[in-house]
C-alpha cells in the first residue's frame, strides 16, 4: 500500500467521524465534514495524477 491510499483511508475515517449525527456534534453543522471532504476530494485527484 502507498502513502495515497494510506492517507484517503484516513481521511474518510475522518470524514465519517467528522458528520454532525452524534449529539454533541449537532451544533457544529457541516463545517468538520466539509473541510475533511475538501481535502479528501484535492488528495483523491493528486493519486490520480500520480503526485502523492
Amino acid at each position: 500500500m502507498g502513502i495515497g491510499t494510506i492517507l484517503i483511508v484516513v481521511l474518510i475515517l475522518l470524514l465519517v467521524g467528522g458528520l454532525p449525527v452524534f449529539p454533541h456534534s449537532r451544533s457544529w453543522g457541516y463545517g468538520p465534514s466539509g473541510v475533511i471532504g475538501t481535502i479528501l476530494i484535492i488528495l483523491v485527484i493528486l493519486v490520480l495524477l500520480g503526485r502523492v
